[in-house]
C-alpha cells in the first residue's frame, strides 16, 4: 500500500490551467470611494524561490468597512471586494484596490484595516489563510486577531510601502522556512 501523496490530493499544480480565466486583480473601479492602493509582492518557498504556479485571493472591506455582500448595506457598485492573482514567473503578483476600512471584530470590538488573503500552490494538501496589514496604521496596536500574533512574527503581515510610488504596498508571502509568513488554522 503506497502513502504518497498523488497529485489528486494537493492544490496544485494546475492552478494556472483552472483559474486563467477566474483571475481579476482590479477590486476597485472608477468611483470606488477611498484611498487607492496598488498591493504586490511575491509568493515564495521555503528556500527563497519563486512559486510560479500559485493563486492569491483577496476578501476585503470597501473604505467605509463594508464587504461586497448582499447582507452588508449599503453596496459599492465600484467595488469587487474579492480579488484572484495567479503568480508569475518570479512567484509575482498584485491587486489594484482600496484601502479598507475598520471592521467590527469579536465581542464588538473592531479590527485595524486589513486585507484576509487565501494561498493556493502546488504540493499543499489545503490552502493557507493569512491576513496583510497596512504599514503605520495606529489600529494594529489593538486588532485582536494581529495581538494574538507574537510580537516578534507580525512584521510578516505588515505590507511596507514602496519609495516613491502613491499608493503603492510590497508584501511577500512566505510559505514555510525562515520568516515564514504567519497563518491561521481554521
Amino acid at each position: 500500500m503506497s502513502l504518497i501523496t498523488t497529485a489528486s490530493q494537493t492544490v496544485g499544480p494546475y492552478l494556472q490551467i483552472g483559474f486563467k480565466a477566474l483571475a481579476n486583480e482590479e477590486l476597485a473601479s472608477a468611483g470606488a470611494g477611498g484611498e487607492g492602493i496598488t498591493l504586490r509582492g511575491r509568493l515564495v518557498d521555503g528556500d527563497g524561490k519563486p512559486v510560479n504556479d500559485g493563486a492569491v485571493e483577496i476578501w476585503q472591506a470597501n473604505a467605509q468597512g463594508k464587504y461586497a455582500h448582499p447582507e452588508d448595506k449599503p453596496i459599492d457598485k465600484s467595488f469587487r471586494g474579492f480579488g484572484r492573482s495567479l503568480t508569475k514567473s518570479d512567484g509575482g503578483f498584485r491587486f489594484s484596490t482600496v484601502k479598507p476600512g475598520p471592521v467590527p471584530g469579536p465581542s464588538g470590538t473592531m479590527q485595524a484595516p486589513h486585507i484576509v488573503v487565501t494561498v493556493f500552490a502546488r504540493g499543499m494538501l489545503k490552502h493557507l489563510i493569512t491576513r496583510v496589514y497596512f504599514p503605520d496604521e495606529p489600529a494594529n496596536a489593538s486588532d485582536p486577531v494581529l495581538k494574538l500574533v507574537p510580537s516578534d512574527r507580525r512584521s510578516t503581515l505588515i505590507a511596507k510601502r514602496v519609495a516613491g510610488e502613491k499608493g503603492a504596498l510590497e508584501w511577500n508571502i512566505v510559505i514555510q522556512g525562515q520568516d515564514e509568513t504567519v497563518f491561521f488554522d481554521y
